[in-house]
């Protein structure tokens, strides 16, 4: 797809070989996608075709086989983990289907976490924590542990969370997956807020086609590559 500005994630020729004992097994082959600032993504595809892996990839959780992953121009295809650790904390926020709160912490706690590795003070973390969870309708759940809130409240706060560093990109990984249908709508209007009035880049896997339908532009894997990559050209907003 054209685009004036460079890309913000650019894979280049990405292959990743898993070993069975003897057997490879290839989860991608030569994967090739660029991702631009101000971006909604949506990533599809059957079980097996990849995607969880080159979500993996995209957010520097892991690194290719071969081939080559750039992120803002920078080759980091094959940093130390304490450097994609940085990289990782300072430009993207994650969003899980299982939410991936720590339980033993409350909610402001939760979203305080990524700033103390960022080694923002103390006063500064509580500030931007309450403001981000006041931001997703939390502001009378700060105190409360996971196991006293909804599956949706527990989503809310992982999207609080994800913006702790103001990351420019957000990827979110099923995020409706546990949720109920109003409620995934609900958590969907929020991305779709954070995207056009945050300028956030939002990527997502998930295998809901009317999920996708948020997104601006909607890949497809297959056996490890992209076999289609499509504009929406009327993602919906607003339906909750």
């Amino acid at each position: 797809m054209e685009n004036q500005e460079p890309a913000i994630i650019k894979l280049e020729d990405v292959w990743k070989i898993y070993h069975m004992g003897e057997v490879e097994v290839p989860a991608l082959r030569g994967l090739n996608l660029e991702i631009y600032p101000g971006e909604f993504v949506a990533i599809m595809g059957p079980s097996g075709s990849g995607k969880s892996t080159a979500m993996n990839m995209i957010g520097c959780l892991d690194v290719p086989t071969r081939g080559h992953i750039f992120l803002e121009g920078q080759d980091i295809s094959r940093l130390h983990e304490s450097d994609l650790a940085q990289i990782r904390g300072k430009t993207i926020g994650f969003i899980f289907q299982t939410f991936n709160l720590m339980p033993g912490l409350t909610a402001l706690e939760n979203v305080m976490l990524p700033m103390t590795f960022q080694g923002i003070p103390r006063h500064e973390r509580e500030m931007r924590a309450e403001k981000l969870l006041n931001l997703v309708g939390l502001s009378d759940r700060i105190n409360h542990k996971p196991t006293e809130l909804s599956g949706g409240q527990q989503q809310r706060v992982a999207i609080a969370r994800s913006l702790a560093n103001d990351p420019e990109v957000i990827l979110a990984d099923e995020p409706t997956g546990n949720l109920d249908t109003k409620t995934g709508r609900e958590v969907m209007e929020m991305l779709s807020n954070l995207h056009r009035e945050e300028k956030k880049v939002i990527i997502m896997v998930t295998h809901d086609q009317d999920i996708s339908q948020y997104a601006e532009r909607i890949l497809h894997l297959r056996d490890g590559r992209i076999v289609s990559d499509e504009e929406n050209r009327s993602p919906k907003i607003h339906e909750v």
